[in-house]
């Protein structure tokens, strides 16, 4: 089948962010074209211009295309035949908003580091931009491109684990034990700046990730939310440890505990779920393995590509034979692959679905952001319950 069929090329990529001694910005670039469905073309990838187009080199964009600021290239590119058809925002989280906001105005299709934005209001207003602008917008919540989180939404989403009792979703590392952010570490730094990172530390940065995960898994809806953060590295500006407890509609609880102080722990994000009729347990640093229990019943190991029991989502999202460890590019291609499918219909001038996705869009973004902003409201009421629900919520 030609590449992005019926438009038969590649879809242009520009790329925010991802200059020299960037992290995600790499991530983003080489996810992206993984499956040979785009090209990196343009970039404005540092709020440096000098160290922005120096930076092109890197990535074998053109010199003609290298832009000293995100504003460049949102003029220059809107008078080219040959536009890019999205970009990637891979910047600090107080940067998302202008970003996304003046290429999603301009028509372009943008995909979004998380958090989406520095704060909630910024959120909401990006949404409207969004709706009105008809743009496809994915958010890079990539730990649901992995084929065994899609296999166990799937398998929840049939009924296999009966009615959803309890999530238990963790997302612990290590790295910020000391303050990293001393020693001038750019991802340290920006992540504990309260003028980079916003209202939330560790919660902002990885808890977003814990709980967007259940959400994603289970499709339950949240009701109340209560929260305890705690800045444990004296004289850090934002909290690197917290737990939240989450009532859904069902009636089903959640906790969600990240921390960035944790001895020894890398990226250890695992989620467990309880169903009445059965239970699943995921750990994204073994992702190729799923945990299935059934009282009375052996207790089963799915792996990925590992037989007829897997489900038409899993299918659709791995490359590699069974044996063949598949893990966090291609977990992050995949959410690109989704939002490819939309970028490819708004292009012919088809319908594409724009809520109920299978990649995590705008309105998981905004939810993530009042995720973020109630955990803190309940942390400084002691832990006290508060409403938790955005009215665009998704199933």
């Amino acid at each position: 089948m030609p590449t992005n069929a019926p438009l038969n090329r590649k879809l242009r990529m520009g790329l925010i962010g991802g200059g020299q001694g960037a992290f995600i910005g790499r991530v983003h670039a080489t996810a992206a074209v993984l499956d040979n469905r785009a090209a990196l073309v343009a970039g404005a990838l540092s709020s440096d211009a000098a160290k922005a187009k120096a930076s092109a080199a890197d990535y074998d964009i053109p010199a003609e295309r290298a832009y000293g600021s995100y504003k460049e290239m949102a003029e220059a590119e809107a008078k080219r035949t040959d536009k890019v058809d999205f970009v990637s925002v891979a910047t600090p989280n107080h940067t998302h908003f202008e970003i996304a906001k003046t290429f999603a105005e301009a028509g372009y299709n943008v995909i979004c580091d998380k958090p989406l934005t520095f704060d909630l209001a910024q959120a909401e207003e990006l949404l409207k931009v969004v709706e009105k602008s008809g743009v496809v917008f994915a958010v890079t919540h990539n730990y649901t491109g992995y084929p065994l989180v899609r296999q166990a939404r799937e398998m929840v989403l049939n009924g296999d684990l009966g009615e959803i009792n309890a999530i238990r979703s963790n997302y612990i590392q290590g790295w910020l034990r000391t303050r990293l952010e001393s020693s001038d570490q750019k991802q340290a730094k920006w992540r504990t700046d309260p003028k980079q990172s916003g209202i939330a530390g560790c919660f902002g940065d990885i808890g977003t990730h814990a709980y967007n995960l259940g959400r994603y898994i289970t499709g339950l809806l949240p009701k109340e939310i209560s929260c305890s953060l705690k800045v444990f590295e004296s004289g850090r500006a934002l909290d690197d440890y917290g737990v939240a407890l989450v009532r859904f509609d069902n009636g089903a609880l959640a906790t969600v505990t990240a921390s960035q102080i944790s001895h020894g722990r890398e990226n250890d994000l695992f989620i467990e779920v309880d169903g009445t009729k059965g239970a699943i347990e995921w750990h994204q640093e073994e992702p190729n393995k799923l945990l299935v229990r059934k009282n009375g019943e052996p207790h089963k190991l799915y792996t990925r590509n590992g037989g007829p029991y897997l489900g038409a989502a899993h299918g659709s999202s791995v490359r590699l034979p069974s044996g063949h460890p598949e893990a966090f590019f291609e977990a992050f291609a995949n959410v690109y692959n989704t939002a490819y499918d939309a970028i490819v219909k708004r292009a012919n001038g088809e319908k594409f679905e724009t809520v109920n996705t299978v990649y995590p869009n705008i309105y998981d973004g905004v939810e993530g952001m009042l995720f973020i902003t109630k955990c803190v409201e309940s942390s400084k009421a002691n832990g006290g319950w508060i409403p938790f629900r955005h009215p665009k919520s998704r199933k």
